[in-house]
């Protein structure tokens, strides 16, 4: 292997980290420190991650690909859940390394599904996170002691993914477990997903935060039209609903939320695309969306 990084001068490293956990336990936001800036969304509802995005970030003479998941769904009911387990399973056959995220100190039901289902031939990493949500430090021990005993852990990282030391530390931690291969990205690549993905995932992020609890997460973004006019991006996008009701609640009163939504996804994708953004929001109806693989697939879901 002849690949050597420009700058150290040491044999190239690369290789797919997949990141693993129930939801809510912090995976987005950790993948988002891990590639500096935003490449996935984040919100309190679970289950707001669905596709498999992957982010980009080179040190030195290593190459990390980082995979996010969906939270594992524990229903199997809809279309949608059984097309998530599927992209998890996916995922972990392919990469080199898991991150099993769970909150520093607990362990539930949903994470022992979760530890069950991943590949006994990988190398698992347990990340601790919310680390600094945890008041008394000398509880962890026990509790470390008591995950050691679910699995043989590659390695236990308590840290909280929102403190740029521990993200720093964490990379040292992952390096060697990365195969001496040469990079699959450019230097300076972040994310495989194109402008449009990222813009759809941008407003999804901000339906689900403006609407808090009342939304169901069967909820998904179109792109419907994308011009480039120079510096200006004309941007025409549905949410769909399965419901009527769902979509009154999403335009709000004089159509003051969904003014909301748009205007802080705007500014958002201003920020993320370097340019100016005129963004268009429509909401359709269309029942049982999640229900149905042909709309699934319509919408992007593979």
């Amino acid at each position: 292997m002849n690949d050597t990084a420009p700058e150290s001068g040491l044999p190239q490293r690369c290789g797919l980290i997949a990141i693993v956990g129930r939801p809510n336990v912090g995976k987005s936001t950790l993948l988002n420190a891990l590639v500096g800036q935003k490449v996935s969304i984040t919100s309190d509802k679970a289950q707001t991650t669905r596709h498999r995005i992957t982010g980009v970030r080179t040190l030195d003479e290593a190459q990390f690909v980082f995979v996010d998941t969906p939270g594992f769904q524990t229903k199997h009911n809809a279309a949608l859940n059984r097309n998530l387990n599927r992209t998890v399973h996916g995922v972990l056959a392919d990469v080199d390394l898991v991150l099993f995220v769970v909150e520093a100190g607990r362990f539930g039901l949903d994470d022992a599904k979760v530890l069950a289902l991943l590949p006994e031939n990988k190398p698992v990493v347990l990340i601790a996170n919310k680390l600094d949500a945890v008041h008394r430090r000398a509880e962890l021990a026990p509790w470390l002691k008591s995950m050691a005993e679910r699995r043989n852990f590659a390695e236990f990282v308590p840290l909280s993914a929102r403190k740029e030391a521990d993200v720093t530390r964490l990379f040292k931690i992952l390096k060697p477990y990365l195969p001496e291969q040469g990079w699959f990205y450019d230097e300076d690549a972040l994310t495989d997903r194109s402008e449009r993905f990222l813009a759809t995932e941008i407003i999804r992020e901000k339906l689900f935060r403006l609407t808090g609890d009342e939304l169901p997460y069967t909820s998904t973004v179109v792109i419907d039209k994308w011009e480039d006019e120079g510096e200006l991006r004309r941007i025409s996008a549905s949410i769909v609903v399965e419901r009527d009701a769902h979509k009154g609640m999403i335009i709000g009163q004089g159509g003051e939320r969904l003014k909301r939504i748009g205007s802080e996804a705007r500014q958002e994708l201003e920020h993320l695309m370097d340019g100016r953004v005129f963004l268009e929001l429509w909401v359709k109806v269309r029942s049982g969306w999640a229900d149905n693989e042909e709309h699934l697939r319509t919408y992007g879901y593979e």
